[in-house]
């Protein structure tokens, strides 16, 4: 079985999509929406990120605001998600979640321009595609994202899937390792049967789980990791990127 196939229907492109700059709205799609400044890292420039936005507003595939201190929000229409092939509901994104996102962005498009991620050819599994397929109503903790890597690829964490999370604000201590802990031992999908989330024996859904975190955040994980035992061998923890910020 392949990376995709254990990653949902929905998440290819569309037969309408014929547009410039599609993996970029593919991008902002996934995440829920992006600022202009980190569009640019993505596109070659601000002059470039510009002329993108301008095009898919002109077919429909986007709209754009000042949501924020700093640069505009973008954030795909109903047409531009039907345009991808991606069957996510099309809304402006919260304005409560708005810091959240862009330190997910940030950290999605720092892992993306590493050496080991372009060569081992890393698939990013955005929350939006694991509650897409799985529905509204899951209960459960989900990641800000998953790194999925080919069993064949040249790196030595090959076959491997990654939980990564991005962490801007202190949470309790125990709360955190509660979540870590949950992460680390689950062996099923989300959205998966209750009885197939944890099962003894099996080996887990996530051979590691990567933190980036705030200076604010950054205690915590490290106390909550600690707080683990052996399993804190799977944790990895590292700062959020310097852009990550509103």
């Amino acid at each position: 079985m392949t990376i995709r196939d254990t990653l949902g229907a929905g998440g290819g492109r569309g037969p309408g999509l014929a547009v410039r700059d599609a993996d970029a709205l593919i991008f902002t799609a996934e995440m829920y929406g992006i600022q202009l400044d980190q569009l640019a890292v993505l596109v070659g420039g601000e002059r470039s990120a510009r002329a993108a936005v301008a095009r898919w507003r002109s077919l429909g595939y986007a709209e754009t605001a000042r949501l924020t201190v700093g640069a505009p929000w973008v954030w795909v229409t109903r047409a531009g998600l039907a345009a991808c092939g991606l069957a996510y509901t099309g809304t402006r994104p919260g304005l409560a979640r708005l810091a959240h996102i862009r330190a997910v962005v940030a950290a999605r498009i720092a892992l993306e321009a590493t050496d080991a991620y372009r060569r081992g050819s890393g698939f990013w599994r955005c929350e939006r595609r694991i509650r897409a397929r799985h529905g509204a109503g899951l209960r459960q903790h989900l990641p800000d994202g998953e790194v999925h890597w080919p069993d064949e690829a040249p790196v030595a964490w090959a076959g491997e899937c990654w939980a990564v999370e991005a962490e801007l604000t202190a949470k309790p201590v125990d709360r955190t390792a509660e979540i870590m802990r949950e992460i680390l031992l689950r062996t099923g999908d989300y959205g998966c049967p209750a009885a197939d989330a944890v099962v003894p024996g099996r080996p887990p859904r996530h051979a590691r789980a990567l933190y980036l975190c705030s200076p604010a955040s950054r205690g915590t994980v490290l106390r909550a990791r600690a707080a683990l035992g052996p399993l804190s061998a799977r944790i990895e923890v590292r700062d959020l990127p310097s852009g990550a910020p509103l």
